[in-house]
């Protein structure tokens, strides 16, 4: 009998069911999204979560103001802001990661966070009100962005070197900036409040905040989602895509606004959140693959799914309330060191 070659089992084995895979992350993010509603220190049993969710839908026996109150005003416009937040992170870490062809890229390589922090120091220091610190974190954020931008436009050499090194400079630019008002800020207040935001949190999310997310956040991943099959070429190095008809050029361009302006509006509405970005997409491609029609949408639903919970930590585990920034930082540093032991391999 002859001995069927390797080649030839590696060609027969059964092609993993993405389908399936999808089905079972959306319910599991569905799931975190129901039961993160009825955690927390005021209890709320998933009944009662369901019943005052539907509760001008479908008529329920007597339901109090205080559970209303607890689900609409405080934990359903955080957990949303945390599923926006982290479905933001995710997408900005995985379209850098291959633009740049380099899976270390997180979304602050072009100083977007850097931008922020700076943009909501200054607004802590000049007596802002709340809403203008998250316009002045997502004017810094951008601010910082096109400046990088604009050196690696100005520098000679390799373009994508260029704009990682531009990203460099204005982001130690403004994190030199974000110190020097720290040292002359007001140590009673000020000083704790920056600290406070540039630690990350969603802490005081309302509405509004949930709404200005969700149409920045938007507009920066849907023509993502549109482009993301131009990703997969992209991937390939310059030369392979412009040979496949590919304006690199144009792509990069339009990868770098979308993913800034994702980035700029999630760091602006949670602070600065760290690891998200770098450690969910590998996640992704271990259960997804590489391929970006299926890895874009997996981090959407991973990444923000994945943020939940850590707001639901943040919020439940100590008697006060956790920065989220601090939490990614002890969680996905660890799972990053597995991911390079391990090699990254995926199922």
């Amino acid at each position: 009998m002859p001995q069927t070659t390797p080649h030839l089992i590696r060609s027969n084995r059964k092609a993993p069911n993405y389908k399936l895979r999808f089905i079972i992350l959306t319910a599991l993010a569905a799931a975190c999204f129901l039961l993160s509603i009825s955690a927390g220190r005021y209890g709320i049993t998933p009944y009662e979560v369901i019943r005052t969710l539907f509760s001008g839908i479908i008529p329920f026996d007597q339901m109090t103001y205080v559970d209303w109150s607890a689900v609409f005003n405080v934990r359903l416009p955080r957990i949303c802001a945390a599923f926006l937040v982290g479905a933001a992170l995710a997408t900005a870490g995985a379209a850098y990661q291959g633009m740049f062809q380099n899976p270390l890229v997180s979304p602050d390589i072009l100083g977007a966070s850097a931008g922020a922090g700076f943009g909501a120091a200054l607004a802590i220091f000049t007596h802002q009100p709340p809403v203008l610190v998250t316009v002045f974190a997502f004017t810094g954020a951008i601010i910082a962005v096109f400046a990088a931008y604009t050196v690696s436009r100005l520098a000679k050499g390799n373009a994508t070197l260029s704009l990682v090194l531009g990203g460099v400079l204005v982001g130690g630019l403004f994190a030199a900036g974000t110190s020097y008002i720290k040292l002359v800020a007001d140590t009673a207040n000020q000083l704790p409040e920056i600290t406070y935001w540039l630690m990350g949190g969603l802490a005081g999310i309302q509405t509004s905040d949930v709404i200005f997310a969700l149409i920045g956040i938007a507009i920066g991943i849907i023509p993502l989602i549109i482009l993301r099959w131009q990703l997969n070429v992209l991937t390939l190095g310059d030369d392979e895509a412009r040979s496949l008809g590919v304006n690199t050029r144009r792509l990069r361009l339009i990868t770098i606004i979308c993913a800034t302006l994702i980035t700029a509006v999630a760091v602006s509405v949670s602070g600065i959140i760290g690891w998200i970005g770098l450690v969910i997409p590998h996640f992704c491609r271990m259960i997804f693959g590489y391929d970006y029609r299926r890895l874009i949408p997996a981090a959407i639903i991973f990444g923000g799914a994945f943020l939940i919970l850590v707001d639901d930590v943040a919020r439940t585990a100590a008697s006060t309330e956790i920065p989220i920034g601090i939490l990614t930082a002890f969680i996905g540093a660890p799972i990053f060191a597995w991911l390079l032991i391990s090699g990254g391999k995926r199922s």
